[in-house]
């Protein structure tokens, strides 16, 4: 059979063959679409605290940060992780200790961050990575689990069960600039918006590049693409310790953003509430899970007012979601915006 003309032919080209499945820009010139998108999101993340409060925009660009390295999991490489509170909570712990001993600056705290986060996530990962579906979920669970607990027990580094007080915001040293603080919001909110968008190129490169794109043609049939010679499961891997470093970063942050780092935020439940977030606002592209995180977000306080059981609330939403919109809101409004074009179509 011809693997060019074959509807599976995705599995079955080199890297570099897969790559040129999508339209790149050539000679490193992004296409015109692409700069209005860049700046479109550049001026929605300018725009976010003059429409919301300050410190909820900042909240919301840490858990958009958080629930795209989860979309790397679940909408590129097809793995359903609950364990991703783990690895957020692992670099909100490990920075919020050094940073509330003032050991070191924020630079470094964010890199102490995503080596935390990156090294539990390799450990997690070559325990569970060659499980697959309801085996690997609740593998993830388990040692999240495991890692709450652990953090709950260690009062004298993490506080217990009243979470680790005290983090600073740390500082950096530029050359010729001085000192940049960040106890200001504002000025906090600007370094959560540089990390936001740097996060969000490094990762939509990344699922357009062949390691993404062969990712995803795992998803759809591993075997078929293990047997064209890919490693998979090293892949996979890989993707994985990607992702718990992004969410140990998103989780300093977090911890950065209110001063404490709450253990809550290492519960399982952390980790279906991001991967809520994700199905929420669509897999089909990085923007769904920011866009699911914000009305997460906004649903949460929302429905608090409302009613003491706000979580039934919450989740009553997800399952409307699930059921009618099963891409998401992204997709929803792709559909929308389809549907309103064949509209003007008929009418001219």
């Amino acid at each position: 059979m011809d693997t060019n003309t074959h509807p599976g032919a995705v599995l079955v080209g080199s890297a570099d063959q897969l790559a040129e499945q999508r339209p790149m820009p050539k000679g490193g010139a992004l296409a015109a679409v692409d700069i209005v998108r860049v700046a479109a999101m550049v001026a929605a993340v300018a725009a976010l605290p003059l429409v919301i409060p300050v410190n909820i925009a900042t909240e919301v660009l840490i858990y958009g940060i958080f629930a795209m390295a989860t979309n790397l999991l679940v909408g590129t490489a097809g793995l359903y992780s609950f364990g991703q509170a783990a690895f957020f909570g692992a670099g909100g712990y490990v920075a919020g200790y050094f940073l509330a001993q003032g050991f070191v600056s924020l630079p470094l705290a964010l890199l102490l961050a995503g080596t935390g986060g990156g090294t539990l996530a390799a450990l997690i990962g070559a325990l569970s990575i060659r499980r697959t579906g309801i085996y690997f979920m609740m593998l993830t669970f388990a040692f999240n689990q495991l890692v709450f607990y652990v953090i709950y027990s260690w009062q004298s580094v993490t506080g217990g069960e009243d979470g680790l007080a005290g983090i600073r915001r740390g500082t950096i040293e530029l050359p010729f600039l001085g000192t940049l603080k960040f106890d200001d919001n504002r000025a906090f909110y600007a370094l959560a918006a540089v990390l936001f968008l740097a996060s969000m190129a490094i990762l939509i490169r990344m699922t357009r590049s062949p390691f993404g794109l062969v990712l995803a043609a795992a998803r759809q049939n591993a075997r078929r693409t293990t047997s064209l010679g890919y490693s998979v499961h090293a892949l996979q891997l890989a993707a994985f310790v990607i992702a718990g470093v992004i969410s140990g970063i998103a989780g300093a942050l977090f911890g950065m953003l209110y001063r404490i780092m709450p253990i809550d935020a290492v519960h399982w439940t952390g980790s279906a509430y991001v991967v809520f977030m994700v199905l929420i606002g669509g897999q089909r592209s990085m923007l769904g899970p920011v866009l699911g995180a914000a009305i997460f977000i906004w649903l949460q306080g929302l429905f608090s007012l409302v009613w003491t059981r706000w979580p039934l609330l919450l989740g009553l939403f997800v399952i409307v979601v699930m059921i009618y919109l099963p891409g998401g809101l992204l997709d929803f409004f792709a559909r929308v915006l389809a549907w309103r074009s064949r509209l003007r179509e008929q009418r001219q």
